[in-house]
């Protein structure tokens, strides 16, 4: 996990208006690789190990099974990871975009394509994912821990459920882009409208919204 994207982490119980506190045990590269997020709210704490980040609100318990697959055997496909860095619409840095379940996969192909861009992958699988530069990994709940209207792009998998859609419509920027794959694609444009983005494209189990 990058050091400087704890600064952009709220509490996932306290919700978005919370920031949370590093505290690093083992820092490398700029990279927290062991340590804790704590809430200075609630007090509750939030593990980073071997440069995982585990921002699921209590009680965690065991993780839930991914969306992504194990590296060896869910391979990036490239076709798929232009398509989507297109829909998402960022062609150069600075700012930070969030890929949850299965776009995740690709977060590697997004960290390299765009320049200056920092990426935050979402799923519970990537813990057996190795640590690459500008991608940090980590898992949440439904609510996304990230403060409102500071990420460049979302891109989310319409499996994880439409509260997780609302929250990807709520972090976007103004200008920024919620892509939604495997979607049902009436009931996700409608969450996206009433969150006040504009649907831009629906095709295919895809959806493409903006932020005016």
């Amino acid at each position: 996990m990058h050091l400087l994207l704890t600064d952009r982490l709220t509490c996932p119980r306290c919700g978005p208006a919370f920031g949370l506190i590093l505290r690093a045990d083992r820092i490398a590269e700029r990279r927290v690789v062991d340590g804790r997020l704590g809430c200075p709210n609630c007090r509750d704490q939030y593990p980073v190990t071997s440069a995982f980040g585990d921002l699921r609100p209590p009680p965690r318990g065991t993780p839930p099974q991914g969306l992504v697959g194990l590296p060896e055997a869910d391979q990036d496909d490239g076709d798929e990871a232009s398509r989507l860095l297109a829909l998402v619409g960022v062609t150069q840095g600075p700012g930070t975009i969030v890929l949850a379940g299965a776009p995740a996969r690709h977060a590697s192909a997004f960290a390299a394509g765009i320049e200056g861009v920092h990426v935050v992958a979402l799923d519970p699988g990537l813990t057996a994912w190795p640590d690459t530069p500008g991608v940090s990994r980590m898992m949440s709940g439904s609510a996304l821990p990230i403060y409102t209207r500071s990420m460049r792009g979302v891109a989310v998998d319409g499996r994880l459920g439409n509260d997780v859609v609302a929250e990807a419509a709520r972090v976007v920027v103004p200008g920024g882009r919620v892509v939604v794959v495997r979607a049902d694609e009436d009931q996700v444009a409608e969450t996206l409208r009433g969150a006040g983005l504009a649907v831009l494209a629906r095709e295919g189990g895809t959806v493409v919204a903006a932020r005016p």
